[in-house]
């Protein structure tokens, strides 16, 4: 059992730049590939970004490609997602997921954080 909590969210101007993480605790964090999901008021959530077990391997959204980047610490447990030239439109619930595949699907991840609020303002 692997758990996930999200941390570093806020509240930010738009162009500013902030830094989730995304920390582990239990199971083996390093076998898994780690997705981020973001949830916006009255919509459904979707794929941000995911980064492969080792960290060689990075998909984004269209939507944030250029602006965000996964890495992640596996000696530390942490996965990061920088987020850069931040735009009112990416306001959201952000949230980390842990699972075997490296996907841009919800479905193929086991372990999900509790979310962390993403505020943009314009």
């Amino acid at each position: 059992q692997v758990e996930l909590v999200e941390s570093g969210g806020g509240l930010v101007q738009a162009g500013d730049s902030l830094r989730l993480s995304c920390a582990a605790s239990g199971g083996t964090f390093s076998r898994y590939a780690v997705g981020w999901f973001r949830q916006a008021p009255g919509k459904v959530r979707e794929f941000v970004g995911t980064i492969s077990w080792s960290g060689g391997g990075t998909t984004y959204a269209e939507t944030v490609k250029g602006r965000f980047t996964n890495s992640r610490d596996n000696g530390r447990n942490t996965v990061y997602l920088q987020m850069n030239s931040l735009k009112p439109e990416y306001t959201a619930v952000y949230y980390c997921a842990a699972g075997p595949f490296y996907s841009r699907t919800e479905s193929a991840y086991d372990y999900w954080g509790q979310g962390t609020q993403v505020t943009v303002s314009s």
